[in-house]
């Protein structure tokens, strides 16, 4: 199974937000320090570099947060952005309000946005962004029209416009022209929530497809790798379980007297016989390609056989079976990589679970789905993350770590699913859940 996580990419974004508001900062007291005392403007001072030193503060406080173990959500990336908004509207109050030029910096916190987060925040903050907009049109301090020490600026102005614009405070043209500015941030704001954010959309799935694509390279290469070393194991072991039936045979002949003896000899046989059918249909039908179409079996007879079958391997465990679904039951035709897989799971279940297990089989006309429930130690956090890797186990020096990984890529072939998750009262449930289209014989 895949455990996938946006926790590290949401926390770069936080870390990249942290250097921005930075820049941030630090362009607002720049800013400030030259309207007042380069350009000579009456501003609130105080009330500005408060702001800004606040930001800077809240800054500090992220930058600790950062090396904390707390997941990072697009819920507190949305807050951070929100909070530099109502920051930069406080500013802007206090600065001119709709007039101040530097009212287009609200377009940077809808951008990244777009980038980051998903469309139903972006569309939130173009709606916040248009209200503080809309109500700096209104309310707000004016700037002091005084040129002050930068008043020969207005002299590169092209003739006639200097004098226009010095004056332009009472002027209902540039009533016009705040109006139009207003308009012009409402467009832009839409234009950057839709196509920015359906474009960041569209790289992140991208990404995601790409992580996929190498998640099942590497999953197909350590499968070939496997199958290389069956193919090897199944050779050898063919001598030695041959010896192994031979001698079985013999002593359970020698030893007929004592019925204890020969039964446990008589369950040995048995098992070494299993084994040898298991290596002779895994030699069988390894590398060939189908002849003929298979022959189709209904879910229930399916389902039956495979527990005859496992039961088997494991004649001293107790298997609880139910069976449930529309009459006649669908018809199925699977290869032996389906039925390999759900006994590895009837293992595992088994294997933390000797007093006995429970197997479910339900199907409808278009998915069948496997419970098999055990009540073992249940599942811990940490096997939660990497059940179905390669080489993972929890049973120690006995146990391989491949009967999850291959029971899951054998069902993720058929577009199936395996679902691990703790059940009420202790143990643990493994639910397959099997797409019947990828199952039906071929016609």
């Amino acid at each position: 199974m895949v455990v996938i996580t946006l926790v590290s990419t949401q926390l770069r974004n936080l870390r990249r937000l942290v250097v921005l508001r930075t820049i941030e900062v630090a362009g607002q007291i720049g800013a400030t320090a030259v309207a007042a005392y380069g350009i000579g403007l009456a501003l609130p001072t105080a009330i500005l570099f408060t702001l800004s030193a606040g930001l800077a503060c809240v800054n500090l406080w992220t930058w600790w947060r950062l090396h904390k173990p707390w997941p990072v959500t697009d819920a507190e990336l949305m807050a951070h952005l929100v909070l530099d908004i109502g920051v930069l509207t406080a500013l802007l109050y206090f600065s001119g309000g709709s007039t101040n030029p530097f009212v287009t910096l609200y377009l940077l916190p809808l951008s990244i946005a777009a980038a980051m987060l998903p469309v139903r925040y972006t569309w939130t903050l173009v709606g916040v962004t248009l209200a503080c907009y809309s109500v700096l049109l209104f309310t707000y301090i004016p700037l002091p029209h005084e040129a002050g020490s930068f008043g020969w600026l207005t002299t590169l102005l092209p003739p006639g416009l200097g004098g226009e614009h010095a004056a332009h405070g009472g002027q209902a043209d540039f009533g016009l022209h705040v109006l139009g500015m207003w308009f012009n941030f409402a467009v832009s704001a839409g234009l950057i929530a839709w196509f920015v954010a359906r474009m960041a959309h569209s790289l992140r799935e991208r990404d995601r497809q790409l992580a996929q694509a190498r998640e099942a390279a590497l999953r197909n290469e350590q499968l070939i790798a496997l199958g290389m070393l069956a193919a090897g194991a199944a050779h050898e072991l063919s001598t030695p379980l041959a010896t192994m039936a031979v001698i079985a045979h013999e002593l359970e002949r020698d030893h007929m007297a004592d019925p204890a003896l020969a039964q446990d000899v008589r369950l040995l046989r048995t098992q070494t016989e299993a084994c040898k059918d298991i290596l002779t249909r895994l030699t069988a039908s390894a590398g060939e390609a189908r002849a003929g179409p298979m022959v189709g079996v209904s879910c229930e007879h399916y389902l039956r056989q495979l527990v005859e079958r496992w039961q088997l391997l494991r004649p001293q465990i107790v298997l609880d079976t139910r069976y449930a679904g529309t009459q006649p039951a669908p018809v199925i035709a699977a290869e032996r990589t389906l039925e390999q897989a759900l006994l590895n799971l009837l293992n595992n279940a088994a294997d933390v679970s000797p007093m006995g297990i429970e197997l479910e089989g339900s199907w409808t006309e278009a998915q069948l789905t496997i419970e098999i429930r055990d009540r073992g130690p249940g599942i811990s956090a940490d096997m939660a993350q990497r059940a179905g890797q390669a080489f993972f186990t929890t049973k120690g020096p006995r146990g391989l770590g491949i009967g999850l990984f291959l029971a899951n890529a054998s069902i993720e072939r058929y577009g199936g699913e395996v679902n691990l998750f703790n059940r009420e009262g202790g143990g643990a449930c493994v639910r397959v859940n099997l797409p019947l289209h990828a199952l039906r014989p071929a016609a």
